[in-house]
C-alpha cells in the first residue's frame, strides 16, 4: 500500500499525470511488484517467466471479477453494503490464493 501511494504520488504531483492514467500505471506497477515477490519470496523460485506473469494477470483479473460481482450481487439480495465488501474480499482471496497455489505457480512433475 505505500508503494503504490508513493507511485501514484509521483505520477500525478512529479510527473504531472492525470489520475485516470496514474492509477492505471500505479496499478499494473503494483501488480508486477506483487508478482515479483510471490515468486521469489511466497514460492522460492528464481527466474519469473512471461507465461507466470501473465497467469498472474488473468489470475488478478478473474479476483476482481469475482470481488466485484460478490459484493453487488450480496448488495442486491439485501445484505449491507459493508458485510457483503467483507464477504467478496474474502471469496476474491481465495480465488487468488487457489489460482497461485493451484495453477500459476504449482509445482510441475515430469511425466514418467
Amino acid at each position: 500500500m505505500g508503494i503504490s501511494t508513493a507511485l501514484l504520488f509521483v505520477f500525478v504531483d512529479i510527473l504531472g499525470l492525470s489520475v485516470p492514467i496514474a492509477t492505471l500505471l500505479t496499478a499494473e506497477a503494483s501488480t508486477l511488484l506483487r508478482f515479483l515477490v510471490n515468486h521469489y519470496w511466497v514460492f522460492g523460485l528464481r527466474n519469473p517467466t512471461i507465461r507466470n506473469c501473465i497467469h498472474y494477470h488473468i489470475a488478478n483479473a478473474g479476483a476482481f471479477a469475482l470481488w466485484w460481482v460478490t459484493a453487488n450481487a450480496l448488495t442486491l439480495l439485501g445484505l449491507h453494503y459493508l458485510l457483503a465488501g467483507v464477504v467478496a474480499v474474502a471469496c476474491s482471496t481465495l480465488f487468488s490464493l487457489s489460482t497461485n497455489f493451484f495453477w500459476i505457480w504449482r509445482k510441475r512433475h515430469p511425466h514418467s
